[in-house]
């Protein structure tokens, strides 16, 4: 009787094996591109941590970019099918790769700035008329450009009253550091690194030049047509990751302190709950409000519309695409629509 009943048990357990074999086998690869160290980049390293992908089936490859420039032209040799990057290279990631947008990682209003070295900080602070003529680094198409222009603009300054310098955020962070560069356009959290350990000192943000800084999550269009349910699971598991996120937020923030570090970035744990404090996020139910056009156009359109104006006047791309033709709230509405999905992307354990 032992002999049968270990026999039969040795039997349940190879099946089950075979099962777990076999769903192991059945996940889907989704291949994620983000900037690594970046605060809209967290929820990816939290569902990954904690195991949220193979719970829907998917099995990510990651890569990684310095900024959303290179990120976007990776596109074309289809490297990656969904990620996040900032709003800039998402509307030029539409106008040359037919990118989609479907959804905001976050306000990164306060998160990109024009910054003063600490030898220049004061003299600029009371006296903003006196950055004409000076040179500005920072990395174009950006975040980071679309920022300094705004502040420009609030000081009664535009684009030809400065030298643009072109240079990646490690660069200018360097140059910074160094005193080789006294103004630069940077996004969080190179502002606190150089705020740490430079010196350095804000002396406008996106927010306060008026500028509405969207995060953008996008996806190859080509990937969205043959693999929706994919996309759709891919925001159900962002979108848990800042409900985690915010309803833990001490556990949070000491993942945020491994995840920059793995991306070389230390900064103090002030300087990481002012990311959370200045950086809204949105769950679902404002995902799709958001981007509701039952009215007319969105708040979304609006925000990347602003922000296709922007690119229109610096060159970069030759007429504002209008935003019905990229971005999309049909994922989104895909993951609300599902029981499984909905309650999955709300979930803060």
């Amino acid at each position: 009787m032992r002999t049968v009943l270990k026999a039969s048990l040795l039997s349940l357990a190879l099946s089950l094996g075979g099962v777990g074999h076999a769903q192991q086998q059945q996940l889907a690869e989704i291949k994620v591109s983000y900037q690594p160290a970046l605060y809209w980049a967290l929820p990816f390293y939290i569902a990954t941590e904690r195991g949220w992908w193979a719970e829907l089936g998917l099995k990510p490859t990651f890569s990684t970019f310095p900024a959303g420039v290179p990120q976007i032209a990776a596109s074309a040799s289809k490297s990656w099918d969904v990620g996040g990057t900032g709003g800039v290279p998402a509307v030029l990631g539409h106008v040359r790769f037919g990118l989609k947008t479907i959804g905001v990682s976050n306000d990164e209003s306060a998160g990109n700035a024009l910054v003063a070295s600490r030898a220049t900080a004061e003299k600029f602070a009371k006296n903003p008329a006196s950055i004409k003529g000076q040179t500005i680094v920072l990395t174009s198409n950006s975040t980071g450009d679309y920022a300094v222009q705004s502040c420009l603009k609030r000081y009664g300054l535009t684009k030809a009253d400065v030298t643009i310098k072109n240079m990646g955020q490690a660069e200018i962070i360097s140059a910074m550091s160094s005193g080789n560069a006294d103004l630069g356009g940077l996004w969080a959290p190179n502002i606190y690194t150089v705020e740490e350990k430079a010196g350095g000192k804000v002396l406008c943000s996106g927010k306060e030049g008026g500028a509405f800084v969207p995060g953008a999550l996008i996806v190859r269009g080509e990937y969205a047509e043959q693999n929706p349910e994919n996309v759709a699971k891919f925001l159900a598991i962002y979108l848990r990751g800042w409900s985690w996120a915010n309803a833990n937020r001490n556990e949070a923030i000491a993942m945020m302190k491994k995840f920059y570090e793995q991306g070389g970035v230390s900064i103090s744990e002030a300087s990481m709950r002012k990311e959370f404090d200045t950086r809204p996020t949105f769950n679902l139910a404002q995902q799709i409000q958001n981007m509701d056009r039952a009215r007319g156009a969105s708040t979304t359109d609006g925000w990347f519309s602003n922000i296709g104006e922007f690119m229109r006047t610096t060159g970069a791309i030759p007429a504002v695409p209008p935003s019905a033709d990229y971005i999309t709230d049909t994922f989104m509405k895909r993951v609300a629509a599902d029981p499984r999905l909905r309650d999955f992307a709300n979930r803060t354990n």
